[in-house]
């Protein structure tokens, strides 16, 4: 004959079950801090990672480009650009470059920071001798989301806005 005492216990106290259930919600709380601290991190890496990779090269590419350059001018746009019309001195997305060939004739690039149907990208094209512009020679970049070229103090800037927000100004002088 069995007693109480020898029966077996089937299932769990509402003591140890709400235990357990405290200890899991503790870790999912944890894993839960952990996932949205990996999300802010990884978001200060992209920010981060524009800065530090991409800025650099697209710097290092404008300024020869500006550096080599005898003479410029700012255009709101590339059909001002080629027609020569309204040039200026503040933020422009469009600027004419000349260069002196070994001739002693000019002959003239554009940087474009422009939307030709795939999103903002900036282009360099080389206007050929006929004044007609057909596609661009390359895409310097498409991660900014903005850049202008302005002057201040006789120096041709740019300025570059990335893609979280940061904002970087360079400069090219004339030789």
């Amino acid at each position: 004959m069995k007693t109480t005492a020898h029966r077996f216990r089937r299932g769990m106290t509402l003591l140890e079950l709400t235990v357990a259930m405290m200890v899991g919600m503790a870790i999912g709380a944890t894993i839960l801090a952990m996932l949205n601290q990996q999300i802010a991190f990884l978001k200060i890496f992209r920010a981060q990672s524009f800065l530090n990779e991409e800025a650099p090269i697209i710097s290092s590419h404008v300024t020869k480009l500006l550096v080599n350059a005898d003479r410029f001018r700012l255009h709101a746009s590339l059909a001002d650009a080629l027609a020569g019309t309204n040039p200026r001195l503040t933020d422009s997305p469009v600027c004419v470059l000349n260069y002196r060939q070994p001739d002693g004739t000019y002959r003239a690039g554009i940087l474009s920071f422009e939307n030709r149907g795939q999103g903002n990208s900036l282009y360099y094209y080389v206007v050929p001798t006929s004044g007609i512009l057909t596609t661009p020679q390359w895409a310097v970049t498409n991660k900014p989301v903005n850049i202008s070229f302005f002057m201040d103090s006789g120096v041709i800037r740019t300025r570059m806005t990335g893609p979280a927000g940061e904002e970087i100004i360079f400069s090219g002088a004339m030789q």
